[in-house]
């Protein structure tokens, strides 16, 4: 079973999303092929800069700075209720292209989960930068990427049409934020839904695919 998912490397929604999804894998012992997709929130953010995630959420929001604390406190709380661990005082925000960039470099060798992983843990978790080249090679190369050919895209322009080509992929199909999943190529589900809802629709597939 293919499962495409489209997803920001900066969504908080999107790894506790990717999270879900795969307990609702574990627990039904699914065959599952998982495709990732670039999906930039603000491909606007000028690259090589970031500005710290409570002023973007306060602006977007129209809330005050200490509301937007709140509100990535209570996120804290919903991710630690599905086992991760965020620490998002501090953490910034930027251009995720480049790390788009380096999850498609990872996909031709089968790395892309676990790039993807490495940099959620990254940002969320260690509070470590998404938007610095050198910081990027690095946690690609600690997820198994070669470093050297990490360091060869980024100096290049080299799948930055893929990245964009992802995008357009995902508004074409309706979707209007991430996470977005796409099952079996059929069945779309938007956002961090529960492991529950995630095995409902796995196998609801399943059936489909052994009643055929």
């Amino acid at each position: 079973m293919r499962v495409d998912i489209w997803s920001d490397l900066v969504c908080p929604w999107c790894y506790l999303g990717k999270r879900r999804f795969e307990r609702a894998v574990a627990e039904l012992g699914a065959d599952v092929e998982v495709v990732h997709h670039s999906f930039q929130l603000d491909p606007s953010f000028p690259r090589g800069t970031s500005r710290p995630t409570r002023e973007v959420l306060a602006e977007k929001y129209g809330r005050t700075l200490e509301e937007a604390d709140a509100m990535e406190a209570q996120m804290e709380e919903r991710a630690a209720a599905d086992g991760l661990e965020y620490h998002l005082d501090g953490v910034h925000m930027g251009n995720t292209v480049d790390g788009h960039r380096l999850v498609h470099l990872a996909a031709e060798s089968g790395l892309a989960d676990a790039v993807v992983d490495r940099f959620y843990r990254a940002h969320f978790t260690e509070r470590r930068s998404l938007f610095d080249r050198g910081s990027l090679v690095e946690l690609a190369a600690e997820a198994g990427l070669d470093q050297a050919a990490a360091v060869a895209v980024l100096e290049s322009d080299r799948y930055e049409a893929e990245v964009a080509a992802d995008g357009e992929q995902a508004r074409a199909l309706g979707a209007t934020g991430v996470p977005f999943f796409v099952i079996d190529q059929r069945f779309g589900v938007a956002g961090a839904q529960s492991p529950e809802v995630f095995a409902q629709v796995l196998r609801r597939v399943s059936d489909g695919a052994a009643a055929g």
